[in-house]
């Protein structure tokens, strides 16, 4: 066994034996993601790393947990490839890097192009981790389609670390798209989920969306960009029919690439912690479906993903109001990020499960983890 996992293993089971919490670390990027918990031993996973395999006529790479995402993206770059969800690589003081594949993973976190490929869950074809008995166990395989079992692999995104420690990934890769261009069209918040719906049926290669409205710029537009990507000629043809069905232009290829790797990456003006307003607040995240209407909340709103993921800055305390809209909706929202991580005056930051997928949830955290050591209370201050 690999000594970095060896000793891995070896801090897992001590905790296990003696109830010890364990924080699940790579690089500290998404470390604001989550409810807070309490200080626990660190369980640092940066030291296993490296890629295990890589068969890029098969599509597939399997990675060690704890590679940087930036290393697996730059081979992937080499042989004209990429990870088609985007995971978005937050940039935290201080942190090693950028983040790492299992942080990636745990997270389930994706970028812009989620609604037109998937997300990252979609991509995950196997992985092995480490449960809290200190069990070694493989879910999943290393190619497209396999018959393994019940689909454990998959189940790890997004779960924070929370069911066991991932040690090995095997991801499902893309090439990257011959051809690609930005609109952007001057459009009000409801004609652009309409706009967004008619296009939505039809058959163009949409790649991503993004309307925004930063009401803390004095007469700032409301503005709607759409990204195509696909085969040149598909490319070309649907610039051309977009901008007949509405006014717009396109944007330059070299500066739309930067903003969606801004907007992938939160690092947009919309994203900046707005001026202190004397109350909490939080960046909050609504998860809607696509046809969802627009919202009658008066904060600044961002859409992404063709209306299916929408981004608000607003009160901690108006957390009802805001769940109530978006269950009225048929989605969910929940605390993203709050600017005083310590006094938010929320208990959860993720909204409120179906008790039937609560005792699911339970009866999962007590069958991975036993002791409840992974980073207890960060999904639900309950377990």
């Amino acid at each position: 066994m690999d000594t970095a996992l060896q000793q891995l293993t070896d801090q897992i089971r001590a905790a296990a034996t003696d109830k010890t919490p364990l924080t699940l670390c790579g690089h500290g990027s998404k470390a604001f993601y989550g409810n807070p918990t309490p200080a626990g031993t660190l369980l640092d996973a940066t030291a296993y790393r490296g890629i295990v395999s890589y068969e890029p006529t098969e599509l597939v790479i399997t990675v060690r947990a704890g590679t940087p995402l930036v290393e697996l993206e730059a081979a992937l770059a080499e042989k004209g490839q990429c990870l088609a969800f985007e995971p978005p690589r937050f940039v935290t003081p201080g942190a090693a890097g950028l983040g790492t594949c299992g942080g990636m993973v745990a997270g389930g976190l994706s970028g812009p192009a989620r609604a037109s490929v998937g997300s990252v869950r979609d991509f995950v074809l196997g992985a092995t981790l480490i449960n809290g008995r200190g069990e070694h166990l493989v879910f999943g395989g290393q190619v497209m389609k396999n018959v393994a079992g019940y689909d454990i692999s998959r189940l790890m995104a997004g779960t924070l670390g929370t069911l066991g420690l991932l040690t090995n990934i095997s991801l499902k890769v893309l090439p990257q798209a011959p051809a690609e261009a930005t609109l952007v069209f001057q459009l009000d918040q409801a004609s652009a989920l309409a706009q967004l719906h008619r296009w939505g049926g039809q058959p163009l290669p949409l790649s991503a969306s993004c309307w925004v409205r930063d009401n803390r710029a004095v007469g700032a537009p409301e503005l709607l960009f759409v990204r195509l990507r696909g085969a040149v000629a598909a490319v070309a043809s649907a610039v051309q029919k977009m901008t007949q069905d509405a006014a717009g232009q396109r944007v330059d290829n070299g500066q739309a690439m930067a903003d969606w790797a801004a907007c992938r990456d939160q690092r947009l003006s919309f994203f900046t912690e707005p001026a202190s307003t004397g109350q909490a607040l939080a960046l909050w995240r609504l998860s809607l479906p696509q046809t969802a209407p627009a919202l009658n909340l008066p904060w600044p709103q961002l859409i992404e993903w063709h209306g299916a993921q929408r981004w608000l800055w607003a009160p901690v305390l108006a957390q009802t109001q805001i769940q109530q809209a978006a269950r009225q909706a048929g989605g969910s929202a929940g605390i993203f990020r709050a600017v005083d991580a310590t006094g938010t005056g929320a208990k959860e930051r993720f909204d409120t499960l179906d008790p039937t997928l609560l005792a699911i949830h339970q009866r999962l955290k007590n069958e991975f983890d036993p002791a409840g050591i992974f980073n207890p209370g960060r999904l639900y201050s309950t377990f």
